[in-house]
């Protein structure tokens, strides 16, 4: 079989034009739509979906649509940017408002739709703004069906196909039937797949010469053809107006391709069977399919093994909650041909995680942060200083401009962190934290716990869900391996219940252990802090961080050697504080040179003696930012110097 020729040496691989919108799914599985209680929120849209799943599987896609200008514009724009995705072509309308879809989960073959599209943004896509240089620069470009649905849309279809016709851009058609978008049924009947209309039918001939490549299923097969319920019979009348590669989706028998002649039976085409798995969500499963198809497509692989990608992307998919966050990564594809996957995927752990940490996430290969999280350490500040502790929510909101200015004094931007608590204590400054770009991290313990227990809640689920997903949960662990059976067993039992709840909730984990001094003779601090790492990582606990007390150099490298051996997608691990002197933290850091280490975490080394001042009413607020700056300052420099701090003492 002959493969599409795409040109070489452009800057996109493919430039996908349609369905732009924001996908609203409901929480709850087995409820109508009707009785849904909450919903999560994900970028949507076919077209979308295909850009988004294309980048994800490391190609460079862009997206030629239209957003509003407001908050969900901006939410999809900067998720597909986030993905790698090209979104220059992506138009703002001024006053028309984003695409919404409202999703349910009914049960395995009931999926309620309901488009929010009456007038949106992504169906004024502007003809005048189809850049012919911009398509010229693609390798392929997709257009979904929906878009040629009414005329303005129609007109911005036939203008991006035209300049890709003249630029030798390979041109593709997703034939995403959906008849309510095509005003064929009640607006509450989008999960609705097929509608016959002879109007449908001659509106989509009139476009299908204009492709190469025809990606559709049977029912939308039927629609371009105009033969209901006769497969064949359509697909040949689609072959009297097009001489296109026609891709056949068949479900969980897999596709079909024809590249030529129709043939009598469609079992006489060659057939590319799919993989059989539990269906959670068929919503996605084609842009997925289409997404493994195209991304190989464009790498010069066969139609066996393109088709063979395809079909594997759209049965991850359905096994998942979500369109374009159910995407896979390169690493679970790799994952699920390599013989040990479990057959059940939503019980496959290995495959959960890497697609946890394997897709986009903001890059922390240096951390420099401030913690304050602290709750009793302030409480005994105030009472100290005789002052009340009504004041301490302004003191923590004082550290979060210290962090703004050494941030800013230090070039910092990409490596600033705090670690703030979310109750009375906290919940400004880190309100003021959350969205800057920075890391911030959350603690969920309850402080000086041991055995540990959760802050405020005896259900940390419940809990996550009102966290912003950014805010990683910081926990504390006063644990050692030789602790008593009991305590050991009560403790990793908690640590477990979080490691759940933050893959459920989507927030990154930071796990801090500090290992009690009576069990730990002088001498033993690092062995017990491995021996503590690896039973964690026995239990199947795998936090992206690891917060540590310094270590001698050996002790980094075991640690690093653990790490790559049992989670090589960790982010890392920062150093702890544990109040030592500041020129104490700084000279532990040029035993830190291992990449293991990705920066320090500290705190009342930093702000305590200054806010005990301040408190009393002996430094004013600047004062008070330029002191705590100051201490910050100097370990961000003694971070960042620590490799020819100890080239300077060898």
């Amino acid at each position: 079989m002959t493969i599409l020729k795409f040109p070489a040496h452009r800057r996109i691989d493919l430039a996908c034009l349609g369905r732009l919108a924001v996908d609203l799914y409901a929480q709850q599985f087995g409820s109508r739509l009707e009785d849904a209680r909450s919903m999560a929120m994900y970028l949507g849209g076919s077209s979308a979906n295909l850009a988004f799943g294309v980048a994800r599987l490391g190609l460079k896609s862009a997206m030629i649509s239209r957003v509003g200008n407001e908050q969900m514009g901006r939410f999809l724009t900067e998720t597909l940017q986030q993905e790698g995705c090209d979104t220059s072509q992506v138009q703002v309308d001024p006053e028309r408002l984003t695409a919404q879809v409202l999703l349910g989960l009914k049960d395995r073959d009931t999926f309620p739709l309901l488009f929010m599209r009456e007038n949106c943004a992504d169906m004024a896509v502007d003809a005048d703004q189809i850049d012919e240089q911009f398509i010229a620069q693609c390798r392929a470009l997709a257009i979904t069906g929906t878009h040629l649905s009414t005329p303005g849309t129609r007109r911005a279809s036939q203008a991006a196909l035209m300049y890709a016709k003249q630029h030798g851009v390979v041109r593709v058609l997703d034939i995403d039937y959906r008849p309510v978008l095509w005003g064929l049924t009640s607006r509450g009947a989008g999960e609705n797949r097929y509608v016959a209309d002879a109007h449908v039918t001659q509106q989509l001939q009139e476009m299908l010469p204009a492709f190469d490549l025809l990606v559709g299923t049977e029912e939308e097969f039927f629609i371009a053809g105009g033969v209901a319920g006769d497969l064949m019979a359509s697909l040949r009348a689609v072959r009297a107006v097009s001489a296109a590669t026609l891709v056949v989706k068949r479900g969980a028998l897999g596709c079909s391709v024809i590249e030529g002649a129709i043939p009598t039976n469609i079992d006489d085409a060659p057939t590319f069977r799919g993989e059989r798995v539990e269906v959670l969500n068929v919503l996605g499963a084609g842009d997925a399919f289409l997404s493994g198809l195209m991304a190989s497509l464009l790498q010069g692989k066969d139609w066996a093994e393109s088709t063979r990608t395809a079909n594997a992307c759209g049965a991850m998919v359905v096994s998942r909650h979500a369109c374009s966050a159910a995407m896979p990564t390169p690493a679970e594809l790799a994952h699920w041909f390599g013989g040990s996957r479990n057959p059940k995927v939503d019980a496959d752990q290995q495959l959960a995680h890497l697609h946890r940490v394997t897709a986009a996430r903001p890059d922390w290969r240096e951390l420099c942060v401030m913690a304050f999280d602290h709750r009793s350490q302030f409480f005994d500040l105030a009472r100290e200083a005789g002052a009340s502790e009504s004041r301490i929510p302004e003191l923590k909101k004082l550290l979060v401009k210290t962090a703004e200015q050494v941030e800013r004094s230090h070039q910092l931007q990409g490596h600033t962190g705090v670690l703030i608590d979310g109750g009375d204590y906290g919940a400004d400054a880190l309100a003021s934290a959350t969205g800057r770009g920075w890391w911030v991290g959350r603690p969920i313990e309850l402080p000086g716990s041991r055995p540990l227990r959760f802050d405020g809640t005896r259900s940390i689920g419940s809990a996550l869900i009102h966290w912003p997903t950014e805010q990683v949960v910081k926990c504390l662990v006063h644990y050692h391996p030789d602790d008593a059976f009991e305590l050991r067993l009560e403790q990793e039992q908690k640590v477990l219940e979080l490691w759940e709840a933050t893959r459920e909730s989507g927030n990154e984990l930071l796990l801090e252990i500090i290992t009690p001094k009576a069990l730990t003779p002088a001498g033993t601090e690092d062995a017990a802090v491995l021996r503590t790492v690896k039973r964690f990582y026995n239990l199947g606990v795998k936090p992206e961080w690891w917060k540590l007390a310094p270590m001698q150099a050996p002790g980094w490298s075991a640690l690093a050697a653990l790490v790559v051996e049992r989670d090589p997608h960790c982010r890392g691990a920062v150093i702890l504080g544990l109040n030592q002197p500041l020129q104490v933290l700084a000279d532990s850091f040029t035993l830190a040179t291992n990449p293991i280490v990705k920066g320090f975490m500290v705190g009342r080394t930093l702000w305590a003696d200054a806010s005990l001042r301040w408190l009393k009413g002996e430094l004013d607020d600047d004062s008070f930012v330029s002191e705590v700056a100051h201490n910050f300052a100097t370990l961000v420099d003694a971070w960042r110097n620590r490799h020819s701090a100890v080239r300077a003492a060898a």
